[in-house]
């Protein structure tokens, strides 16, 4: 470990105070550090009295991002990082933070980076396509989710669910949530689906409000594809989000298909929490429970 990227949200970060607190402890461990942002904030990059360097050509040669923000800043970087086999680690300045590791009160265990003190976990990630009359028309990558669900005005839609050859049923409600095992604390969660080991390699399909009460999560192998197409749309509205980002407008007769990519998301361990520790602590606030 030699060359960290700070990855502040500025929104989140504000004045990047906590990426310059790292800076000074990475420095002092030996380590060389460069900032990018996530994405262009609004008055440019100049207000932030640094040198800022652009994200994609600066992973290459880089071994670690550092994260900043919540798990919204992690799933930005996710794609980009996985491409480029980078491995994320994650500083929480959210509310909740399932994916980061670190505290703002923790940073002082950045200075275990420079002796190897550190482990790494792989999480699946998914391959995202829409096809349109014969052609793909969208493509993502999601470490989260892709949600199909109903536009504000629709009241009720139906999404037809198959794996390979294999119906899993008519989903009438709200929509359909396709996570990952990562994602299954998420919108997944809400929507009443079960929590997933975040490194096992699973789909979870979660209805959204359904209206039928024989409708349930299915948790399958990451095998095959997974395929959502709105049984009839006529005058309704349904879109396709991918980890949270911007929607896309599906049409009659397309499919949406969910597939593992080849793809996956290291995020790095600085301290020994499990996911059972993480939830008690997260949702809970730790009350009726002991360590």
């Amino acid at each position: 470990m030699k060359r960290v990227i700070l990855c502040p949200n500025p929104y989140r970060d504000k004045g990047l105070a906590a990426a310059k607190a790292a800076e000074t402890i990475l420095k002092n461990a030996g380590l060389t550090t460069l900032y990018c942002l996530p994405f262009k904030p609004e008055g440019g990059e100049a207000q932030f009295g640094v040198p800022l360097r652009p994200l994609q050509q600066e992973l290459r040669g880089s071994d670690l991002v550092v994260a900043f923000g919540g798990d919204g800043t992690i799933l930005h970087l996710a794609r980009a990082a996985s491409m480029r086999g980078v491995p994320v680690l994650g500083v929480n300045l959210g509310s909740l933070g399932f994916m980061s590791d670190l505290e703002l009160g923790e940073l002082d265990l950045l200075k275990n980076l420079a002796a190897g003190q550190y482990r790494r976990e792989r999480r699946m990630m998914l391959d995202v396509s829409v096809w349109r009359d014969g052609r793909t028309v969208y493509t993502s990558g999601a470490l989260n989710d892709a949600v199909i669900t109903k536009g504000a005005m629709a009241r009720v839609v139906r999404l037809q669910v198959t794996r390979g050859e294999d119906q899993l049923g008519i989903f009438s409600g709200d929509g359909v949530v396709v996570a990952t095992p990562t994602g299954s604390t998420g919108y997944s969660l809400s929507a009443g689906g079960p929590i997933v080991e975040p490194t096992a390699q699973n789909f979870v399909i979660s209805p959204i409000c359904s209206h039928s009460v024989f409708s349930k999560s299915f948790v399958l192998s990451a095998a095959g594809t997974v395929t959502v197409a709105p049984a009839e749309l006529n005058r309704k509205q349904v879109y396709l989000s991918v980890d949270g980002g911007k929607a896309f407008a599906l049409r009659q007769g397309d499919r949406v298909r969910i597939s593992r990519s080849r793809y996956e998301t290291e995020l790095l361990r600085l301290t020994d929490k499990s996911i059972y520790e993480i939830l008690r602590t997260k949702m809970t606030g730790g009350i009726g429970h002991e360590k």
